[in-house]
């Protein structure tokens, strides 16, 4: 069962704030937005806490680095709340989220090794502008619909420097050739994943440069160790979670 905050051993909000680094003031916010039950109070007015309040900042801090800071905060009040299954629920779209990052990498990966090895042609470098009828030639319409995108965000991109679509001799509208659609799949996979475009545009440049994808690896092993690192960190906050809960009762 529950134990009574008010019994033998009470804690001063600074006694809970030095063991992690925190300012008492975090504690007190903590408190306010349900993170931590609602502390006793002395005959003077002062907030005291005891070891459940420890356990409950024990558990949120734990969940932070595999949740982030909004969800921990609703599982954390919804089990101060009652609503256990609700902070289940929110735990498992978390790892919803994690299976479907893990997902989408395991889709960049599929989508590298689908990709030619060389660029194409810049446009007026040895050849004159492809026809839409050319091959890999496509509209941004398609494009955009194929990835599931607006145009608007392909033109985004196109500002960004992420690819570098030519323009059709007859009709003025963007053409992307195969080396672009390659670029905006390699763009959209990325955004996905988490990059950022000033992130993304140095390592398609690269990619173009160089003439393959080795440039991505370095990205990749660190997305890897990115979702990894979030896994374990699930795994952590579970099980300060599991103990906070079996102390809250």
């Amino acid at each position: 069962m529950g134990r009574n905050l008010q019994s033998s051993d009470r804690l001063r909000p600074v006694d809970l704030a030095r063991g992690h680094g925190l300012s008492t003031q975090a504690i007190r916010n903590y408190e306010e937005d349900g993170i931590l039950p609602a502390a006793g109070r002395t005959p003077h007015g002062y907030r005291t806490y005891t070891s459940l309040h420890a356990g409950a900042l024990r558990a949120f801090l734990a969940l932070v680095p595999g949740h982030g800071h909004r969800t921990a905060t609703s599982i954390m009040r919804a089990v101060n709340q009652g609503a256990v299954d609700g902070a289940f629920r929110l735990i498992d779209e978390s790892h919803a989220q994690l299976l479907e990052d893990r997902q989408t990498l395991q889709a960049v990966e599929s989508a590298l090794r689908d990709l030619e090895p060389t660029t194409a042609p810049e446009p007026g470098v040895g050849s004159e502008p492809a026809a839409v009828s050319g091959p890999g030639g496509t509209f941004i319409g398609p494009l955009a619909d194929k990835l599931g995108i607006r145009p608007a965000t392909l033109r985004k991109w196109e500002r960004a420097g992420l690819m570098r679509p030519h323009r059709d001799p007859r009709t003025g509208y963007r053409v992307y050739d195969e080396g672009d659609v390659r670029d905006a799949r390699l763009a959209h996979q990325l955004r996905r994943g988490g990059y950022l475009l000033d992130q993304i545009a140095p390592l398609i440049a690269q990619v173009r440069a160089a003439g393959g994808l080795e440039p991505l690896e370095a990205a990749l092993r660190d997305w890897h160790g990115r979702l990894s690192a979030r896994g374990r960190a699930m795994l952590t906050g579970a099980a300060e979670l599991e103990a906070y809960l079996r102390q809250h009762g």
